[in-house]
């Protein structure tokens, strides 16, 4: 039998601790607890491009304000909380909550942390040679809340035709006088 005592009386565990690792010769090994296998996710990346007959600051000008979604769209936006930079929120129609998460000169992602499910959103402007640029719109998202895979098949052809419809309004947008 084997009896540990402290070595720091004001912490009585963490000085047993250290004496079992040090009796049993592990001191100054790593010990990884055992951890439950995490369920995998069932992630979608829907990603798509247009190209666009203007520079990208002209593009990012035209389309890259945070609530510029909402004229594109069609229907309202409202900056709710914060200034349009990294951490504000955005409210699209009345009923989309959207996180700024990450922001660069011509590009931005947004988190939805109230939808069921895991989705992010990230639109990016590059130069496509001189004063052309490529728009690269990408979700992120699990579409099988609520589903079975026809479910999921739906969802995921919705967002591709979201992403061209949005695509396509930042191009009219960017290339208009």
């Amino acid at each position: 039998m084997m009896i540990f005592r402290s070595f720091a009386p004001s912490t009585p565990r963490l000085g047993a601790i250290v004496a079992a690792l040090a009796l049993s010769g592990a001191a100054g090994q790593v010990v990884a607890a055992e951890t439950p296998a995490a369920t995998p996710l069932n992630l979608a990346v829907i990603s798509d491009r247009a190209q666009v007959a203007a520079s990208p600051e002209v593009v990012w000008k035209k389309t890259g304000g945070y609530c510029d979604i909402g004229p594109m769209l069609k229907t309202t936006c409202v900056i709710t909380s914060g200034t349009g930079d990294v951490g504000s929120n955005r409210l699209i129609a009345g009923r989309v909550n959207e996180i700024l998460v990450a922001k660069t000169s011509t590009s931005y992602t947004y988190a939805q942390p109230m939808a069921p499910n895991l989705y992010h959103g990230t639109v990016e402007v590059l130069p496509d040679g001189p004063g052309k640029s490529v728009v690269i719109y990408t979700l992120l998202l699990d579409p099988t809340f609520g589903g079975d895979p026809a479910t999921r098949d739906a969802k995921i052809a919705e967002r591709r035709g979201f992403l061209k419809l949005m695509l396509g309004q930042i191009k009219a947008a960017s290339e208009a006088p």
